[in-house]
């Protein structure tokens, strides 16, 4: 089984990233803190531009926070936080949980989790956060199916005051607080891979997430953008909505039209996974490249016996934890910049077991 990475022992990720990709976001400056008090969401406007946190000046890296902030404050309360994730069968999401649960256990606060019964569910997850309105949170963590199927008990819960706090994947168009990371470096860390070793370029494919996503949109705009005026062909790019048939089904007709392609991208690694076996049904294992997203155990055990190429790992435990340790700032009354960047790093067979290290 990979080894998970607490915030403590990670600190010297932000370096290594900064040497492989030269794009880490600048810690925004802004008060070291105020005087607890309750925090009532600014309501956006209606001419707001859409929330965009790759792009969000408004930023900070996670390990910026202890530096730019003061050291995590000690709760004045044992608060109450919950959490509305998409779809806890996917390793990813659990991963996510574990990490708040554990941060929350740390400062001695409540922490709940509800999910939704599949990455599709999007009305199941909206009971469910309208369920946990009910409740008594301090503070929700949400983790939408989709950019707006949360919208009615978003305007519910920002009329009761509540903190409500973004976190990774699925991006509200107005939301207040984000944590996770750039969804657009994930494309180009795995395009870089192709443009490294495969210098004379060829044909490739994207199996993208669900359609409207924010997460999909960037990681898929990243990896084509990156290989833009280059010899690369990208052949298609079709959606496996997460699900590893769909994408095996989606890559055995790519495979079939395409018996030159060199290499897939996919959105996630659930979706990598169900590649893995279209490529195995070819013959062609070792041959096509296969690089993922999100970093789960299964597709790391995958890259050390040589079917997937490559994940690019975005910590979700570390993220877990750190979407907990923003709320609680926020709700001691720190001014916290609107987007903080959680880590990431591609991870291939070179680094599998020390995901910290480059990848080739």
């Amino acid at each position: 089984m990979k080894t998970r990475w607490s915030i403590y022992s990670i600190l010297a990720l932000l370096a290594i990233l900064a040497m492989l990709t030269g794009c880490a976001a600048p810690a925004t400056q802004a008060p070291a803190t105020q005087a607890p008090s309750t925090q009532v969401p600014v309501q956006p406007t209606a001419s707001a531009a859409r929330f965009d946190p790759d792009n969000e000046k408004d930023s900070i890296n996670w390990d910026k926070l202890d530096a730019t902030f003061g050291q995590m404050p000690k709760p004045s309360k044992p608060y109450k936080i919950g959490s509305v994730m998409k779809f806890m069968g996917n390793p990813y999401w659990q991963l996510l949980a574990k990490g708040m649960e554990e941060e929350a256990k740390k400062y001695s606060m409540s922490f709940d989790v509800q999910a939704a019964l599949s990455e599709s569910d999007q009305s199941g997850q909206l009971a469910n956060m309208e369920t946990m309105l009910e409740k008594g949170y301090d503070a929700l963590l949400l983790s939408p199916q989709t950019d707006t199927n949360l919208t009615p008990a978003i305007e519910k819960a920002r009329k009761m005051g509540l903190l409500l706090v973004n976190v990774d994947d699925a991006v509200l168009p107005d939301a207040e607080h984000f944590v996770g990371p750039k969804q657009y470096e994930n494309g180009i860390r795995a395009a870089d891979y192709f443009k490294h070793f495969f210098p004379d370029g060829g044909k490739v494919a994207v199996i993208e997430g669900q359609a409207g996503v924010y997460a999909a949109r960037q990681r898929t705009k990243g990896f084509k953008d990156t290989l833009q005026g280059t010899n690369f062909q990208v052949v298609a790019s079709v959606p496996g909505d997460w699900d590893r048939q769909k994408s095996l089904d989606a890559a055995t007709t790519i495979l079939q039209q395409y018996p030159d392609l060199i290499g897939f991208y996919c959105n996630n690694d659930t979706m990598a996974l169900g590649v893995v076996e279209a490529v195995r049904n070819a013959g062609k294992l070792g041959k096509v490249v296969i690089i993922g997203t999100d970093g789960i155990g299964e597709a790391y055990d995958s890259i050390r016996k040589g079917e997937m190429t490559g994940t690019v790992d975005s910590f979700p435990e570390l993220t877990g934890q750190t979407a907990v340790d923003v709320a609680v700032r926020l709700l001691e009354g720190q001014k916290i910049p609107r987007a903080v960047f959680s880590p990431q790093n591609l991870i291939t067979k070179q680094n599998v077991d020390s995901p910290l290290n480059p990848p080739y």
